[in-house]
């Protein structure tokens, strides 16, 4: 998205959430005055920092697109398990302690911030159904009021709409009291960011590659000869990535289907992680290969470079229903292989015996 839509689509929200607390006199109001954020905590599988972001288990499972030998891949498999930092859309932030809010409503302060806002009938009703039983804890300066928040910058989308409409949603249960000793109610991660965090926390091996012939101790191929080029060790063509964040669960899945060879010095056929040369697999062809024009002499170390990428297009789900795709990812990596050049002698044909 351009600069300038996400900015338009920034004012168009500011100017939703301002119409709301204007129209509705609800949470929102009081709100958009401003709260103290608290440090908050949590149970399970989400743990909240000091600037309400939360910490997440993220696993990874790669499957190898090192061919078996006979034209199959998948055959290894190798995982990662790392945690990663993400800030909810929506969360509760600390308010103040119950025999705080108690004064400030029970002072009239609280209508004459929220009379700010319009004026209206009922006004104490209203404070007073925002904070269910506030005069039962009036007395304790230990225990705080938690109110719901969300903030359009950790929005994983572009709709504004959706956005208003989650905003409303979350917002409408108002303030939850917690007692001392318990813990802050836990910070809702939608699918979405739960899926985009999972997946910027995982590192995608990049690709090794084996090639084939390899002649002497310099292991060169040759000149004008079809290099046979296959995927080896833990290059990945598939990664599954799971992450769960309170009820929430998210799965990305990453899918590659072939190595981007880009040689400096030769011309590269891919269209599959290609597969080991034997004298069996001879017969059968290969979908990877590189024709080398020029020998490696030039080149420093006498080996010509190969750029080797591999291309992920990724898809995830999740519990709450959040569906979609991400951006294609890209793994670049440089490796070299030794070229030599094989010298022949034209004889001319004479009828001498």
């Amino acid at each position: 998205m351009k600069h300038k839509d996400r900015v338009t689509l920034t004012v168009i929200v500011a100017l939703l959430v301002f119409a709301s607390a204007v129209i509705v006199p609800n949470a929102w109001a009081q709100r958009l005055k401003g709260t103290p954020t608290g440090s908050g905590s949590s149970s399970g599988s989400v743990s909240a920092g000091g600037d309400g972001s939360v910490q997440i288990a993220v696993s990874a499972e790669y499957v190898s697109a090192a061919a078996d030998g006979a034209g199959g891949g998948g055959v290894s498999v190798s995982a990662q398990s790392v945690t990663a930092s993400v800030h909810p859309v929506c969360w509760y932030e600390q308010d103040r302690t119950g025999a705080e809010v108690a004064e400030w409503i029970d002072s009239n302060q609280a209508e004459k911030e929220y009379s700010v806002h319009g004026n209206w009938g009922g006004i104490r009703s209203y404070i007073e159904s925002e904070y269910p039983d506030y005069d039962s804890y009036a007395d304790d300066t230990e225990g705080y009021w938690y109110k719901p928040w969300c903030d359009w910058k950790y929005y994983n989308g572009d709709d504004p709409m959706e956005y208003q409409k989650l905003f409303a949603e979350f917002t409408s249960n108002g303030p939850v009291y917690v007692p001392a000793g318990q813990a802050a109610p836990e910070p809702v991660i939608d699918g979405a960011t739960l899926a985009r965090a999972a997946w910027d926390a995982v590192t995608i091996p990049t690709a090794t590659i084996g090639y084939n012939p390899s002649v002497g101790q310099s292991r060169a191929t040759v000149v004008g000869m079809d290099t046979w080029i296959w995927a080896t060790g833990d290059t990945p063509k598939e990664v599954r990535v799971t992450a769960t964040a309170g009820p929430v669960s998210a799965t990305v899945t990453a899918t590659a289907s072939r190595l981007t060879l880009q040689p400096k010095d030769g011309t590269a056929t891919c269209t599959g992680f290609g597969i080991p040369w034997t004298e069996d697999n001879d017969r059968l062809g290969t979908d990877c290969v590189i024709v080398f024009d020029r020998s490696s002499a030039h080149f420093k170390d006498s080996v010509t470079p190969v750029d080797v990428k591999v291309s992920y297009a990724i898809t995830y789900t999740a519990t709450d229903g959040a569906t979609g795709t991400m951006d294609t990812h890209t793994t670049s990596t440089t490796t070299t292989i030794p070229v030599a050049e094989i010298q022949t002698i034209i004889v001319r044909p004479t009828d001498e015996p």
